[in-house]
């Protein structure tokens, strides 16, 4: 097996023992369809997660109607930042309750305290930024962006600027922690890492269709997209690298270059941009992620991961492979 550059704990190949943070053995004359050697089976935990989220997720979409009616259209920034904000607290506060159930810590499911906003998290924040210059660079390169006047007062740029760096990282948590966090970790233990991070990638890009001027491509993309934010797991170890690369990547499409994210385009942004060409240069009303240079770009952040986090042996397959018997 691969090693990453830390301990991956959404790859869960984990002797069950209870002191090591793991579920226990399941007692003796426990149902076989319910539990295992390990304990509950990753799809009774996992439909016990999506209940836990469900139950609690509408208990607080009601009290949030009765404080604040809802209204028709796009939230504020500001709104959005609130309702990001309240959504990845009701995965994550979720999957804490789950981590006692299955006695692990919650850093288990892909966001170890140990890391928070580290090095990785960082690096992520950086090269989102690249990424998201590079596409419009090209994208300008071929006629199809025109940055266009400053729209903000100067007092604006630096406000507006901040909000959305707050907004597109708290959503960069909700979302990634969403389909990459407990939900990956325990349908892996399931059924492996790539095919649960293959259904769960679908599934990414599938609820981006229900956001205003997405298209079939622009969700393909998405798809992508989630993906490559599995493979960051599959070879840092945890979600930080992704949750900084996602943020920036978001603030850089939406802010800094004023155009469509998935075919939402927000309040607040930079400049008065323009779109123009065909769509497969530009996106259309879908916005870069549509462009056909996104998947371009998107195939140079794989080669990035794997130059920033390269494969290495772990100390316990080393051993194993030393305890094997030689040839003489």
């Amino acid at each position: 097996m691969e090693n990453l550059a830390s301990p991956n704990p959404n790859v869960p190949e984990i002797a069950a023992t209870g002191s090591s943070g793991t579920l226990t053995h399941a007692p003796r004359g426990r149902n076989p369809v319910v539990f295992n050697d390990r304990g509950l089976r990753a799809g009774r935990r996992l439909l016990l997660y999506v209940l836990l989220v469900i139950a609690l997720g509408a208990a607080i979409s009601f009290v949030a109607r009765i404080i604040h009616p809802p209204t028709h259209g796009l939230p504020s920034p500001s709104e959005a930042l609130v309702q990001e904000l309240v959504s990845f607290l009701l995965v994550f506060g979720c999957a804490v309750i789950m981590s006692k159930i299955e006695r692990r810590s919650p850093g288990d499911y892909g966001l170890p305290i140990s890391e928070a906003f580290g090095g990785k998290f960082w690096l992520g924040m950086l090269f989102g930024l690249v990424e998201v210059s590079v596409l419009m660079g090209l994208i300008s390169a071929f006629g199809g962006y025109s940055f266009g006047s400053i729209a903000l007062t100067q007092r604006g740029v630096l406000g507006w600027g901040l909000l959305h760096l707050a907004l597109f990282t708290a959503v960069g948590f909700f979302e990634e922690f969403l389909f990459r966090g407990y939900t990956q970790f325990t349908l892996a233990d399931g059924i492996g890492f790539w095919p649960a991070a293959l259904i769960l990638s679908l599934g990414f890009g599938a609820v981006h269709l229900g956001n205003p001027g997405e298209g079939p491509v622009g969700a393909a993309s998405v798809a992508l997209v989630g993906l490559f934010f599995a493979f960051t797991l599959y070879r840092t170890g945890n979600l930080w690298y992704a949750v900084g690369l996602h943020a920036s990547f978001d603030w850089g499409e939406t802010y800094l270059f004023s155009v469509p994210n998935s075919g939402t385009f927000m309040e607040g942004h930079l400049s008065n941009s323009i779109l123009h060409g065909a769509k497969w240069l530009t996106g259309g009303t879908v916005g870069p992620e549509g462009s056909v240079f996104c998947f371009l770009t998107m195939g140079l952040q794989f080669l990035v991961v794997m130059w920033l986090f390269p494969k290495r042996n772990t100390t316990s397959e080393s051993a194993a492979q030393s305890a094997l018997p030689h040839a003489t």
